[in-house]
């Protein structure tokens, strides 16, 4: 038996036998407002839609980014009459399929990585082709998809170098894994060569579809309210920050208030549910805080407003003009910066930005963001630019730029899927 065959039977097994301890990793995902109760049966491939007829394509990605990212394609397959099944496995992007998906798509929850429930998804949802969004690759699923001959693609494919790296050292297991994969449609060559390193037979370079994406919403009458109550009073946006970042942007907020009276920090948090926690902290540091999801109002001489609620980054991004992409601070690997680029914002980022090293890389040498070492560093940026009105547009029309000269990766993904995808209407495939 070849050893990735003896790997996968581990796994396979190894899946099985953690059943229950899965299950119980739910319940206690659900007292945390991690999953949604009323629909924790699809967790387990139980899938509570009826499948539509014909041919059908399987989406899988991970969270809000992905989501986001992945709609205009879900918009051009559904276009051609293909029935899409959009998985994701976080209950925020559940909330963003729920409101953007297209007619003609259809959202799940992703089900666990486990032999049992991805026969029981599989068996139902009959995917003609399945399409993994970015980084989102489970075992499992991909040796299931191969023993039916359905082709795995990864679309907007990304690998950081530290995942890279962290691949490399175990050979047997990323040749088992990515030797499944059918093609990578990657968003940049570096994407690209790491994928290939890895074992992947089929890739190309097709760019980045986050440049495509619709400019984040926002509601008018919350907009506008927000406005009135911040009025013309200085402000700068800390975006998507993660654990540990916040005590360093409440630190530059206490130094910057020192010269800018009446400044208002907004802080929205990667994951909104940390906002009690976070304003607990703050407050007990002695800062002046707020919270979006309790009521509160901005505070009126100025403070820290934490806006922990879902799907109103797009507000934020409105409201100020210098904005600091969180997870760049602390090793989580930056957020992406193309979404208050298209906004018109002035980009400070952290060192830490593998997630999006080629994308910052574009931003940074076209002078549309700014790299901040340190806490140091982000006061004295943030001060600069607060007092100089002129280089903050010129950051953020560099920025607005690059966001516009970088689009046309879904057309492209589309153009290399062409000979994969189903005919619409098509049989789907067998169970």
């Amino acid at each position: 038996m070849r050893a990735d065959a003896i790997l996968y039977s581990f796994w396979r097994g190894l899946s099985r036998a953690a059943r229950p301890v899965l299950y119980g990793l739910l319940l206690v995902r659900v007292r945390r407002g991690k999953e949604d109760p009323a629909r924790l049966a699809e967790r387990r491939g139980r899938p509570s839609l009826p499948r539509p007829e014909g041919a059908l394509v399987w989406i899988h990605c991970a969270s809000v980014g992905e989501t986001n990212a992945v709609l205009p394609l879900i918009e051009r397959l559904v276009g051609l009459g293909l029935p899409v099944l959009l998985t994701t496995t976080t209950v925020t992007a559940s909330r963003v399929a729920a409101e953007k998906l297209p007619p003609g798509a259809l959202h799940q929850f992703a089900a666990l990585d486990v032999v049992t429930y991805l026969h029981r998804f599989l068996r139902h949802w009959r995917p003609s082709l399945a399409l993994f969004v970015e980084s989102e690759l489970w075992p499992v699923a991909l040796d299931e998809l191969s023993r039916k001959a359905i082709p795995a693609i990864v679309v907007n494919g990304r690998m950081s170098k530290r995942s890279a790296r962290g691949w490399s050292r175990v050979p047997l297991v990323h040749r088992a894994i990515f030797g499944r994969i059918t093609e990578v449609l990657a968003q940049s060559a570096d994407d690209a060569d790491r994928f290939r390193a890895l074992g992947v037979a089929k890739v190309r370079d097709v760019g980045n579809m986050k440049y495509d994406g619709a400019a984040l919403s926002a509601e008018p009458d919350a907009l506008d309210s927000l406005r009135a109550a911040l009025g013309e009073g200085p402000r700068w946006l800390a975006a998507s920050t993660h654990p540990g970042e916040e005590d360093l942007v409440a630190e530059a907020h206490a130094r910057l208030e020192e010269r800018w009276a009446g400044l208002v920090t907004l802080l929205v948090p990667r994951h909104p549910q940390r906002g009690p926690e976070i304003r607990a902290r703050l407050a007990e540091a002695g800062h002046t805080v707020a919270l979006r999801s309790s009521g509160e109002p901005v505070p009126s001489d100025g403070g820290i407003y934490i806006a922990d609620t879902i799907g109103e980054l797009g507000l934020f991004f409105r409201l100020a003009a210098v904005v600091f992409m969180g997870g760049s601070l602390v090793e989580k690997g930056g957020q992406n910066p193309i979404e208050p680029g298209r906004l018109g914002c002035g980009v400070l980022v952290g060192p830490h930005t593998d997630n999006f090293s080629a994308v910052y890389r574009t931003f940074l040498n076209a002078g549309g963001a700014v790299s901040v070492a340190d806490v140091e560093t982000l006061v004295a940026t943030v001060d600069r630019l607060l007092a100089d009105p002129e280089e903050t547009a010129a950051i953020a029309e560099a920025a607005s730029q690059v966001a516009l000269a970088h689009g046309g990766a879904v057309e492209r993904t589309m153009l290399a899927l062409k000979d994969h995808l189903p005919a619409a209407g098509g049989p789907g495939a067998a169970s």
